[in-house]
This record gives C-alpha cells, sequence and structure tokens, in this order.
C-alpha cells in the first residue's frame, strides 16, 4: 500500500513537471489507466514542438539507458560478491556440472570414455583447470588444440589461449582450422574472436567413469528437491 501511494504522488509531480502518460508510465512502470486515475485533476501539460519533443525523448532514453547500465552493474556486482570463495565441495560439484554441459560424452554408438573438454569462453576454460587441479590433474596431464576458422587470426588465437592456460603456445597441438563458407553469415569475426579451445586429458577413463558416477549422484540429490 505504502509503494502505491508513492507511485501516485511521483505521478502527480511528474503530470506538474509537464509529463505525459506515456512519460510517466515508462518511468513508473504502472499502467496507463492507473496514472489517468492519479492526475485527471492536474492540468493537461503544454503541447511541446516537435524539435522539443524529440530533445525530451532523447533525454528520456539517456536516462533509462543510464538507469539499465548502473542496475547491470549493480547486480553483477552484488552476485559476483556471493561467490568470493568456493569449497572444494562446491568446486567439485561445479566442474562435474560444467563438463557434463560441454564436455564429450561417450555414446553406446561411439564409445569414448575420455574427458575431453572444448569452449570458447576463458571463464569456463579457467573455471574447468581450477577443477582438474582440485582433483590433483595439472596442466602436464592436459593436451591443447585450438579450433579456429581458417579466416581468422590464427597465431593471435593461439597466444590469447596460451596466456589463459598458462602454457607455452609451441606446446599446443596442430591447430584444427574450420574451412570458410563464404555463402554462411557468420558473426564472429571480430578482433575478440579467439575461436575455441580443446582440453583433453591424458589416462582419463577413470576420472570419466567417476564424472558419469558424480554426476547421476548430482541428479539423484536434485531431483529430490522435485518432490
Amino acid at each position: 500500500m505504502k509503494a502505491k501511494v508513492e507511485q501516485r504522488e511521483r505521478a502527480r509531480t511528474l503530470r506538474l513537471q509537464g509529463k505525459t502518460y506515456d512519460e510517466i508510465v515508462e518511468e513508473l512502470g504502472v499502467s496507463k489507466s492507473s496514472v489517468s486515475l492519479w492526475v485527471r485533476d492536474l492540468p493537461k501539460p503544454r503541447e511541446q514542438s516537435p524539435e522539443a519533443m524529440t530533445r525530451h525523448m532523447d533525454m528520456m532514453r539517456a536516462v533509462r539507458d543510464e538507469n539499465v547500465k548502473q542496475r547491470v552493474e549493480r547486480n553483477h556486482r552484488e552476485s559476483a560478491d556471493e561467490f568470493t570463495h568456493l569449497s572444494e565441495r562446491e568446486l567439485l560439484a561445479l566442474g562435474v556440472g560444467l563438463y557434463w554441459a560441454e564436455g564429450t560424452k561417450s555414446k553406446p554408438w561411439r564409445p569414448a570414455k575420455r574427458v575431453d573438454f572444448v569452449n570458447s569462453d576463458p571463464g569456463m576454460i579457467r573455471v574447468f583447470l581450477a577443477w582438474l587441479r582440485s582433483l590433483g590433474l595439472g596442466t602436464d596431464r592436459c593436451t591443447f588444440r585450438v579450433f579456429i576458422h581458417e579466416t581468422a587470426d590464427v597465431a593471435a588465437a593461439e597466444r590469447f589461449w596460451a596466456d589463459v592456460v598458462g602454457v607455452p603456445a609451441e606446446d599446443f597441438q596442430p591447430v584444427v582450422l574450420k574451412k570458410h563458407n563464404p555463402t554462411t553469415v557468420r558473426y564472429n569475426t571480430a578482433e575478440a574472436y579467439r575461436g575455441c579451445l580443446n582440453i583433453r586429458v591424458r589416462r582419463s577413463t577413470e576420472l570419466y567413469e567417476c564424472i558419469e558416477g558424480w554426476w547421476a549422484g548430482i541428479v539423484e540429490a536434485a531431483s529430490a528437491h522435485l518432490s
């Protein structure tokens, strides 16, 4: 009730400042019928020239865009602060879920019990490596390979991923180039495009079997929250 009263008073203030119904609706996020009910006894604003209206709308959009920017930054900051520390168990569960979503899985028609992970997000790669390290597996147990379109800056991409994983680019496996198809509309053509990095863990059959078991346990435990 208090919030409704505050919105009503704010709507009346905005109307006295010359705001239109649509502008008040946009700022307060309420229905037009509510605004009409709250301010119908107030004088109608003077009509503005098209130029003045354009300037006013530009200003309103700038204010809205800045409010959105501040909200996004605030939400990102506050959400990030919730994870300033990860316990070993949290990291274990996170890594298992990450692998099961993005890693290679063995199929009945394509048995392949090995840990093989590909992603284009440096953050995902760092989390995956941190997860491996928590299991006692360093980069010495891994091979690294870049997958990228042939039209990209391949050398720069290898240097980029080498910095991400802390392994010299010279130690990477040969790059896999994707042939350019001129009929395909691609959006990942900017300078920030670095392709994908493949991480394969050597001698990882047992680890893969553990991942299958961990994931089955997570699914069963999570399903209990559905009942």
